[in-house]
């Protein structure tokens, strides 16, 4: 199986979608569909973390080639560490504002010496039985995106994908209108600018936009 991040990085198309319910029916169903990647969205549902691990299963049941992924509340250490216990193949962090949120968060998603994950049996390692495997693969495998929804983080896009270990950015449209004073102005010439610039920053830095 062919992660999505090594689909991202050979310019292969990569397809997924967003779940903000906590049907696990809806997610295998979604999930047997052939989409590359599924996100549970915990930011903005009321989907919480046990309900976020059934789904996990589910979208594994119905497609072991699709990725499960969180859109995580927040940018906690202890969040993050949960959800990637859950079995998430990889974060979407919101409001990652700058170079020291970036790290903050690398360093929840990563075992050491590269990060501070903590080690400890749960369903990403087969609940022990496969801890070794998993530890010595996590750090290469886990995909690592960063929302950039604020005029502070465009200002500080460069400083922000210079941090190793990013794999992607995802606009946040309706939040990044916001901070602008323009919600959901997605025409207005600095809304455009704005992403503009984000694109070329990720072009810069080989990034998936």
């Amino acid at each position: 199986m062919m992660s999505i991040k090594l689909k991202l990085k050979s310019g292969q198309p990569v397809v997924g979608s967003w779940l903000n319910s906590a049907s696990p029916i809806i997610a295998e169903t979604m999930a047997l569909t052939g989409f590359d990647f599924l996100t549970v969205d915990v930011e903005h549902s009321a989907v919480d973390l046990v309900q976020t691990q059934i789904l996990f299963q589910a979208i594994r049941s119905g497609n072991p080639h699709c990725a499960p992924l969180v859109r995580l509340a927040g940018n906690t250490y202890a969040e993050t560490k949960r959800f990637l216990d859950a079995g998430a193949s990889g974060v979407i962090a919101p409001f990652i504002n700058n170079a020291d949120q970036a790290r903050e968060l690398l360093r929840a998603v990563k075992y050491p010496p590269q990060g501070m994950r903590g080690v400890g049996f749960c369903r990403a390692n087969g609940y022990g039985m496969h801890l070794q495997q998993s530890v010595a693969v996590a750090n290469d495998e886990t995909f690592v995106c960063v929302q950039i929804e604020h005029m502070d983080a465009v200002r500080n896009i460069n400083e922000i994908l210079a941090v190793p270990g990013i794999d992607a950015v995802m606009i946040g449209p309706y939040d990044l209108s916001a901070s602008i004073g323009i919600t959901a102005q997605f025409d207005h010439p600095e809304m455009v600018a704005a992403v503009n610039t984000i694109g070329a920053a990720c072009q810069r830095h080989g990034v998936a936009a």
